[in-house]
């Protein structure tokens, strides 16, 4: 509890005074010296720190910390979602796990219109209809089985533990909780887990989870196909089937997990390595960076006016690429080299004002000129040098919000990730287009940015973060405040937020994430903000000292910072 109350009080202090003290506030990163893992509950944490002592690598743990988030933090961590996995291995290696859900086969592009061609609201993102294809399982086995060392018995127990004798629940958990509750009472499987004698839980009590504990035992013991054949496949089906919805067995025999090349660009001579397509987060950071490296934005001063326009203004453009020209390269080209080619940041920035706001409506993408939450996710490294950055989602918090019975998943609602309709925004209010349409088989595309980022080929930052549409742009902030201003990995995960998509017009803004006066300029040339209600949850490790040029403390090599914004977490290493 009294780490709790320290960390509290240090975030409170840190935001009230931030646009004046950068480095004064925030605590100091967690520091060890063999590894390190950050994820968004304790619980989690500790079982992948338990493998890293064990003599497991970053693989190893990271899987172990998948296993444990699904039953330790339901609202996101998940066996019945999906995502991504980033991986730098001591080597030199680098590679990517793509394990995003995909359209069942019965799937159409107009399977939530009315016969008028309206969006039916909800049916994308609430019950059985709104599921995909899960891909956590598959995407954890191939992790395991490519690059782990440890066996899978040993790092599923702790999950298998969690779920059959129950953990205690902590004020961040119930939190959680209370945004569904209303949810669960209309969904019996839910229900008989998710609530306590039919109200939410509150902190201290204990939750049990009998059904999830046996799926897991199930995945221990015959991995893949403990989860998507035999008993819990036929469960998932049935699940289906009985909520209207239209997952079939040929749908789970079907789905694989695949391994792809990282998104790789440069900033201010550091490389990072992050999501390509489905993902939409290693081409947009990218994309933004080549926008921003022109600019001497340490000069400008942290969130001067000048920089903080620029800011937005890369955010914009990169934005209207993002939401119209990506989607899963499986069924439709994406022009990753001519997003990400310099000269192309060099024409964007030639349209934009360095006067005024620019107008998202007048912001045509493509490749001439641009014309005038939820998730969770955690960071490991090991003490070979092994890095793994895993952002994995159900989407919305708890999913679909309904559980499969007799196995304990939550299932995701990954369909409204798709462009619904052309036009129409999804629950992230992105305005998507064609090439996003649902399709049997085809992957959502996501804004999921696990990355990591070397310099002269040596591990420097590991991170990621959950909050849908925002991931981007909090990953850039993140970037920005080590990269540019020099703050150590806490500060920079510390500091509020600002976050523009291209459409709506609006920016969004964390509380005193800039001062009245700057806003005041920054209005004055145009810009329109809302305020921003904190969503991420940043996960992050840096490598070496706890800024990027300062000094090691004794012998710890590795730095974490917990996002303390949903009041869960840990960062620990040993």
């Amino acid at each position: 509890m009294t780490h709790f109350i320290t960390r509290r009080n240090s975030i409170l202090f840190y935001l009230a005074f931030v646009c004046f003290t950068v480095h004064a506030a925030s605590m100091a990163p967690v520091a060890s010296e063999h590894g390190m893992v950050v994820s968004a509950q304790h619980l989690a944490t500790q079982a992948g720190v338990d493998v890293l002592r064990k003599g497991g690598n970053a693989i190893d743990a990271a899987v172990a910390v998948g296993y444990a988030l699904a039953v330790v933090y339901p609202a996101a961590g998940n066996l019945g979602g999906g995502g991504f996995m980033t991986i730098a291995l001591a080597d030199g290696r680098e590679t990517f796990l793509d394990f995003r859900e995909k359209a069942p086969l019965a799937a159409t592009e107009t399977m939530y219109l009315d016969d008028k061609g309206n969006v039916i609201p909800g049916l994308s993102s609430r019950g059985h209809l709104a599921v995909a294809v899960p891909g956590t399982v598959a995407g954890l086995e191939m992790a395991l089985n490519r690059y782990g060392s440890m066996k899978r018995a040993e790092l599923i127990a702790p999950a298998i533990a969690f779920a059959s004798h129950g953990f205690i629940l902590d004020q961040g958990d119930v939190e959680r909780f209370q945004v569904a509750s209303d949810d669960f009472r209309r969904d019996p499987a839910s229900a008989a887990i998710f609530l306590h004698q039919g109200a939410p839980f509150v902190a201290g009590q204990k939750l049990i989870q009998k059904d999830l504990a046996n799926t897991l035992r199930l995945i221990s013991q015959h991995g893949t196909d403990g989860f998507y054949k035999g008993e819990v496949g036929r469960a998932l089906v049935a699940a289906s089937r009985a909520g209207n919805g239209i997952i079939s067995q040929a749908d789970l025999d079907q789905y694989t997990a695949r391994e792809m090349t990282p998104v790789r660009c440069n900033y201010r001579g550091y490389q990072l390595i992050s999501a390509p397509p489905p993902s939409s987060g290693g081409v947009v950071i990218c994309e933004i960076l080549n926008i921003l490296e022109a600019y001497p934005l340490k000069e400008m001063g942290f969130r001067s006016a000048k920089a903080v326009h620029l800011q937005i203004e890369a955010m914009r453009h990169a934005y209207a690429d993002r939401n119209t020209s990506l989607g899963d390269p499986a069924f439709v080209h994406n022009p990753i080299a001519q997003l990400l080619d310099s000269a192309y940041a060099d024409r964007i920035r030639a349209t934009i004002d360095p006067a005024r706001a620019g107008i998202s409506s007048q912001i045509k993408p493509g490749f001439a000129p641009h014309e005038g939450s939820n998730t969770t996710h955690y960071s490991i490294v090991d003490n070979y040098g092994n890095a793994v950055s895993v952002t994995y989602t159900l989407n919305d918090w708890f999913g679909a919000r309904v559980t499969a019975a007799k196995t304990g998943v939550l299932l995701n609602d990954e369909m409204d990730d798709f462009t619904v309709k052309p036009g129409v925004p999804n629950m992230f209010g992105l305005v998507q287009g064609q090439v996003n349409a649902i399709a049997p088989g085809k992957r959502p595309l996501s804004s999921m940015s696990p990355t990591i980022v070397k310099r002269d080929g040596k591990l420097v930052l590991v991170l990621g973060t959950p909050g849908g549409s925002q991931i981007i742009t909090t990953v850039v902030h993140t970037l920005l405040n080590v990269i540019d201003y020099g703050m150590t990995i806490q500060e920079a995960v510390d500091t509020p937020r600002f976050h523009q998509q291209w459409m709506p017009e609006t920016t969004l803004v964390e509380d005193f994430a800039i001062s009245p006066d700057t806003r005041a300029l920054l209005e004055g040339m145009g810009h329109q903000f809302v305020r921003m209600v904190p969503s991420n949850h940043v996960a992050a490790i840096l490598v070496g000292a706890p800024t990027l040029d300062g000094v090691a403390r004794g012998n710890n090599r590795y730095y974490g910072a917990n996002d303390p914004r949903r009041n869960t977490g840990l960062a620990l290493g040993f």
